[in-house]
């Protein structure tokens, strides 16, 4: 009898911690995450004179981010607004005067503003000097600075003084002494860096063959795994999942408020039609844990593209997001059991009707691989179209002309890809394609014979 009792009494003690373990376990994945420092994180504003697109894109991204920040029950700031770098168009004194008065427009109560110019555009204009000087005059903060914002350091490096350097030596030195301040006084908080260009090889953008980077800060940064790097320069969107790389500091490619671009296989410098509708930033949450929210914000749209939450990166152990476990994670995109590809001919040409294929692992399907083989089993085309996955639009079909297609019947096949290069299963269909002058004799010859028969029912009345 004791026996019965002990065991019914250590079978109820299981239960009861078993249920206050998935209880606790519940109660920590629905933990929201309450931020202590919200900051927007961008670049690439190429303000004209002759152009309002980005100047009112300024101002719609703050709002847009003042309104989320208000919608928070828990912290209603909005700390701060990055811009890395090409802040103009053609670095004239006109533009930043412009440039300055956007951002005045924009920002309410104690948002500060933390802004570095670049080589490429805001370069351009006036003597290197003397646009450093103009712009030093126009925001809060000088070209190369270090600021505190809720006890989080913020580090930007601007285009060197030095018209036949990049980034000076200098410059460099400066950088590696605000970084051991930083962590001196506070080891286990991120530090926030930003400069214009990529760093080589990190994000989407950077490889030597993108040609979007800068080989300057690698060396200095790998010793810092507090670094969160903010840059530019590509345009290359922030919700490919190569925008967001981790090793031994974490780099965050901005995308840009002016336009998208890619590079796709071997074209380099790829911008889609729809690449000036294109606007996009960073919504930069921390919580007193010192880990990281990113969402990413369709400014056009006003919606959310992408969200990620970057466990304290000041651990050298939290690395969710290096490319290896990116890509590994990369699953299947699927097509709808239902989903049919069409095909309708035209003379030499046909235009496909493409589904849309889903995700299956949170990650955007980017390309769809087109091929046609003809009635010999011979490949003549090999093609790719890219969706809209870089805005927030709904594309339920993808509509593409293949053309340049010789008189036959094709087998054309689609697959979906995404940016680790896994493909889905594919959609056939057949095609035949008339020969363009062969089907224009035809017509002719119809035309004729209707003519034809037009004049002899003519004769037979009159």
């Amino acid at each position: 009898m004791k026996n019965a009792v002990k065991r019914t009494l250590a079978l109820l003690l299981s239960l009861c911690l078993l249920l206050s373990a998935f209880v606790c376990a519940a109660a920590a994945k629905e933990e929201p995450f309450v931020p202590v420092l919200r900051f927007v994180a961008s670049s690439d504003t190429h303000i004209r004179t002759d152009d309002d697109r980005t100047f009112l894109r300024i101002g719609k991204m703050m709002d847009e981010a003042y309104a989320l920040a208000g919608s928070d029950g828990n912290y209603q700031k909005l700390d701060a607004l990055l811009i890395c770098g090409d802040l103009t168009n053609d670095g004239t004194p006109a533009q930043f005067d412009r440039f300055a008065a956007a951002i005045k427009g924009a920002l309410r109560g104690d948002t500060r503003f933390l802004g570095v110019v670049a080589q490429m555009h805001d370069g351009v204009g006036m003597l290197r000097t003397k646009m450093l000087d103009t712009y030093s005059a126009l925001a809060e903060n000088t070209p190369d600075f270090h600021a505190v914002i809720g006890g989080f350091h913020f580090i930007g490096l601007s285009v060197s003084r030095d018209l036949l350097e990049h980034y000076d030596l200098g410059q460099l030195r400066w950088l590696k002494k605000q970084l051991d301040a930083a962590v001196a006084e506070d080891p286990i908080k991120p530090v926030f860096v930003m400069h214009h260009e990529h760093n080589l090889n990190t994000v989407y953008g950077s490889s030597s063959y993108d040609r979007w980077s800068v080989p300057y800060f690698n060396r200095i940064l790998k010793q810092y795994p507090q670094v969160v790097d903010f840059s530019g320069h590509s345009h290359y969107p922030l919700n490919d999942p190569r925008s967001l790389w981790q090793k031994e500091y974490t780099a965050i490619g901005t995308g840009g408020l002016y336009y998208a671009e890619f590079t796709i296989d071997g074209l380099r410098k790829y911008r889609p039609a729809d690449a000036y509708d294109t606007a996009a930033c960073w919504i930069v949450e921390v919580n007193a844990q010192n880990d990281l929210r990113l969402r990413g914000l369709d400014i056009e749209a006003d919606r959310i593209l992408c969200e990620y939450t970057l466990r304290n990166p000041a651990d050298p152990a939290n690395r969710d997001y290096t490319p290896e476990k990116r890509k590994a994670a990369s699953s299947v995109p699927v097509f709808a059991a239902d989903a049919v590809l069409t095909a309708a001919p035209s003379f030499g040409a046909c235009t496909l009707q493409i589904p849309a294929a889903q995700p299956t692992d949170g990650m955007p399907v980017v390309l769809y691989r087109v091929k046609a083989v003809d009635r010999y089993g011979v490949t003549v085309k090999r093609e790719w179209v890219m969706p809209s996955y870089y805005r927030a639009v709904s594309q339920p079909v993808i509509e593409y002309e293949l053309d340049n297609l010789a008189a036959g019947t094709y087998a054309v096949s689609v697959c979906a890809e995404t940016a680790y290069g896994v493909q889905s299963d594919v959609l056939e269909t057949e095609v035949k394609i008339e020969d363009g002058k062969s089907a224009f004799a035809a017509f002719f010859l119809r035309m004729f014979d209707a003519m034809k028969k037009a004049f002899e029912f003519l004769i037979k009345i009159f």
